[in-house]
């Protein structure tokens, strides 16, 4: 009986401030959804990150008056460091064919350069791809080295951007949270108003705090459940269009969000939405009921 009482009063809380509910659902939806999308992204950066980080390599180019003693003492000197995993040697004629695939759509400039033209190169996978500086600053001064490439510089460019991206959703999502908060707090201080007198009532006759508070905090808990699940919709709707559309073209660099994860994310957003809202309307009732 009592939780047929306390359900039905739900209902009824819900519906009596209609419009303070729907707003407050919206903006929880809104809220859930950066939420959700922030933490994909974080996720899917740190994939790419682990997954770019691992393939990066260190192309050392060596002068082309090089000598062989040069060459090999500088070989003997990379297989013995420490921070390099593996070294490989490319010579013009393995220079040219690599030289030869990547520009395979410009025949004509694959027919201007010749195999000569190229320099020779050690190509060094580290053990640690952030310690390139290291590899840089051992060896900029040796003898034969012409120029130090590390691929991770432009990584270091593209992942800066995207977590530029990062920060812009959680802080949106920070900033919508605390609009929803604020949304609950109203809604259920206007919802405790309205039944000021059958709450005066209730705590003459005996009734628990709990009993009295159930009602109001589970207002918000419902209204935070509906949230979380407009925004895994919105999350669903957004990798739908994006699929389809230009941005699909993106997948070749960015980690692609797979449908799992996605759903795999619903748990979170539902918890953060019942929880933020149960303690947001618990709070609210401590200071304005006074019970």
């Amino acid at each position: 009986m009592r939780m047929k009482y306390v359900l039905s009063e739900v209902l009824v809380g819900l519906w009596r401030n209609v419009t303070m509910t729907i707003a407050m659902i919206i903006t929880m939806a809104v809220s859930l959804f950066m939420l959700g999308g922030s933490g994909l992204l974080y996720q899917k950066v740190g994939d790419m990150k682990d997954l770019y980080y691992e393939n990066v390599e260190v192309s050392i180019f060596l002068k082309t008056d090089v000598n062989d003693q040069q060459r090999t003492d500088l070989q003997t000197k990379l297989e013995a460091d420490p921070l390099i995993k593996e070294v490989t040697y490319v010579d013009k004629t393995e220079a040219y064919k690599r030289f030869q695939q990547m520009y395979a759509d410009a025949p004509d400039l694959v027919n201007a350069v010749k195999p000569d033209q190229l320099p020779e190169s050690f190509r060094l996978t580290l053990n640690n791809p952030e310690q390139y500086k290291n590899i840089y600053d051992e060896y900029k001064a040796s003898e034969g080295i012409d120029t130090i490439v590390d691929q991770s510089k432009l990584l270091d460019k593209v992942f800066g951007v995207l977590t530029g991206f990062q920060n812009g959703a959680l802080a949106i999502a920070i900033v919508m949270a605390i609009a929803a908060l604020l949304l609950v707090a109203n809604t259920i201080q206007v919802a405790a108003y309205s039944k000021r007198r059958e709450v005066a009532v209730m705590k003459l006759v005996g009734a628990s705090n709990w009993f009295i508070q159930a009602p109001f905090v589970l207002e918000a808990v419902v209204a935070g459940l509906i949230g979380s699940i407009l925004g895994l919709i919105a999350l669903i709707t957004l990798k739908t269009v994006a699929a389809g559309s230009s941005m699909a073209a993106l997948e070749g660099l960015i980690t692609p969000i797979s449908w799992s994860e996605i759903f795999l994310t619903f748990p979170l957003m539902a918890a953060v939405g019942g929880l933020v809202s149960a303690v947001t309307a618990w709070v609210t009732l401590r200071f304005y009921l006074r019970v």
